[in-house]
């Protein structure tokens, strides 16, 4: 299992990609190698097929890359089928209710705090033989569920959506945030300034985390200052893009 959040617990500042296009199983080696702690593999945008997710995690969990699965929706087959192929957590997009954040930890752990179906021997366990007794609290300490914040029911609700048992980051989708807003892409508006601000703040009174994504290096390292400890920046496809812009210097 990743050892991303006793790291986040130790204080630590981590920082992932998002993968959004490219299906190959080696991308986590190539994310892994390019220096970041953690990767989201996204299924509310992307394209991905169950099995190249499956084979993804896979691969991630072999090298010891900690992976999480942006769910399309809450719904229980997908926050169990992702969890059962040994994803590291799940980030639910646009949770705009304490309801929403309860049916998220009740799929995804086991007895007591939820009711995640038992079926061990698989990717999740890596196909060993072990103990339920043993593996389960375990999976259920380690297993990181985040609550993407992206609307501004969800920044209303956000103290009660964090204050569930089971969820552990208020994250923000900034781009989705600001158009509910009506100020696309505005990021250092007063109001979307006070927004992060009160995400932060609740993360913090309940002894959670916050972070964000975002596609550029400048509007994100602001608020690595200001208390955001898992944060991502970019995509699969928008790194090749930065890549290939150096073309320009042969023209």
């Amino acid at each position: 299992m990743s050892n991303l959040k006793e790291r986040l617990r130790n204080g630590e500042q981590v920082l992932g990609t998002m993968v959004t296009t490219f299906a190959s199983p080696d991308i986590a080696k190539i994310i892994q190698a390019c220096g970041f702690d953690f990767m989201i593999v996204d299924c509310e945008h992307g394209s991905f097929t169950t099995r190249e997710v499956a084979n993804i995690i896979a691969v991630a969990r072999g090298i010891g890359m900690p992976t999480l699965v942006r769910i399309p929706e809450m719904r229980r087959e997908h926050a169990l089928k992702f969890m059962e192929m040994g994803a590291s957590g799940l980030l639910l997009p646009n949770t705009e209710s304490a309801e929403q954040a309860k049916m998220l930890v009740d799929c995804t752990k086991y007895a007591p705090l939820g009711h995640r179906g038992v079926s061990l021997s698989r990717p999740h366990t890596d196909f060993a033989k072990v103990s339920g007794a043993t593996y389960m609290p375990k999976a259920n300490d380690e297993t990181i569920l985040m609550c993407q914040i992206e609307s501004r029911k969800g920044v209303e609700n956000v103290e009660e959506i964090i204050a569930v048992e089971g969820i552990d980051v208020a994250f923000i989708g900034p781009n989705d945030m600001t158009q509910d807003y009506g100020i696309l892409g505005q990021f250092e508006h007063p109001e979307i300034v006070a927004a992060f601000e009160r995400i932060i703040a609740a993360a913090q009174a309940n002894g959670k985390w916050a972070g964000a994504h975002f596609g550029g290096a400048a509007p994100l390292k602001p608020w690595l200052k200001k208390g955001m400890q898992i944060n991502m920046w970019n995509s699969d496809n928008g790194l090749l893009a930065l890549g290939a812009a150096a073309i320009t210097e042969l023209r």
